[in-house]
Order: structure tokens, then sequence, then C-alpha cells
């Protein structure tokens, strides 16, 4: 079975679910809304249940990522696949965030909204984890080297604010033998650094991905 989508479609059907996610949280809507939105969603789940199974060729997606990925335009957002949690465009449960390439750096934006709340008004700390371990990913894009995270470490120096812009950075350090060392830190709308990231990645030789 072909993998092909309609892009918009998907994309539309993504950011609606996304919406409904926070609104649900975020509202106290009445029992009967409540349960109209859940026999909505249960029919409409069993007729996506019933459509064809997606297959997703894991070579050919890292071959795209790592020895033929389009360079953006300056300001166009990069993206690694769309189905992934933390920046895909098709996850209906992901988190959204938009990264851009500034130089060699990685650099996100993200408003968090309700459904990924910690603590009253401030964000769980595993959402900010997950969107470092995605900004330092690209890097790898960025520099053509495909590896996995072999260690990270968040430190969290103040709370992370909800429905506001946060600026999320990543730069490559260092690299020895197949050991690639990244930091990166996150930015709130004030200016103040609300959690900062250490990385280490195990590369990857490119040519396992190719068929």
């Amino acid at each position: 079975m072909s993998d092909e989508r309609d892009e918009g479609a998907t994309e539309r059907a993504a950011l609606a679910m996304r919406r409904l996610g926070h609104a649900l949280v975020s509202n106290n809507p009445g029992p009967e809304l409540l349960n109209r939105v859940a026999e909505r969603a249960i029919e409409v789940a069993e007729l996506v249940e019933a459509s064809p199974r997606r297959v997703r060729d894991m070579v050919a997606m890292k071959r795209e990522m790592f020895e033929e990925p389009a360079e953006a335009a300056p300001g166009e957002p990069i993206s690694h696949f769309d189905e992934c949690f933390v920046s895909g465009r098709h996850n209906p449960m992901g988190i959204g965030i938009q990264v851009f390439r500034d130089g060699e750096d990685s650099v996100a934006w993200v408003e968090l909204g309700a459904a990924f709340e910690g603590a009253p008004g401030r964000s769980h700390g595993g959402i900010v984890a997950a969107i470092f371990d995605d900004v330092l990913g690209y890097l790898l894009s960025i520099h053509r080297q495909p590896a996995f995270t072999g260690e990270l470490t968040v430190r969290y120096l103040a709370p992370t604010p909800m429905e506001e812009r946060l600026t999320f950075r990543g730069r490559l350090l260092d690299r020895q033998g197949r050991k690639l060392m990244a930091n990166g830190e996150a930015t709130a709308a004030d200016g103040t650094v609300v959690a900062t990231a250490s990385a280490t990645f195990i590369a990857v030789d490119v040519s396992a991905f190719r068929p």
C-alpha cells in the first residue's frame, strides 16, 4: 500500500484534533456536549480505522532526511518527518513546534496549549524535554549526520509558561569519534531562560539507510 497522502487534508485534520484536545482541557463543557463529542469522535474513529493501513519506509525516510534534504529558504520552516510527535504537521497529538535553521543552529518557536500543562499555568517538564530532544535532533539533519540520542540532560531554571511564544535554540558543540555533543536553551517571551539542555548523540553511517 502506498504511503501517499493528501498533505493539506491530513494537516487540516491534525490541526482540528489538536484544537479539540486543547479545548477539552482548557474549558468546562457540560455533560451533554461532552457526550456529543464522544459519540462523534467514536463514529469518526471507526471510519478512519476502517481505511487502509499505512506503510512507512524507514530507509526512504532516513535517506530523505540525511542524503536528499531540500535547503530551506531564509525564514521558511524545516521538517524531518511529518508524523513526528514534537514537530510533525500530520500528528494530531503533536506539540506543533516550528523549526528553522539559523546558520548552523536549529531554532524552534512554540506556544504550548492547555493539553501540555503540568502545574497550573506551567508546562509539563516532559514536554520541555521532548522539545529539546527534537530541536537538538534537527542539528543532525542540518549537519547531514544520522545519529540517535545517547543521553539528554535538561536543567529547569524557571517555570515554563503556557500560551506565550517560547524559543528553543540548539547548537552542535563538538564531535569525538561517533559522539556528537550539543546544547540548547529555552527562552520565554520576556527573555528569561527557563531551561537548558545538553545532549550526546551517537553517529550512524548514512550508508546503513541506502537500499
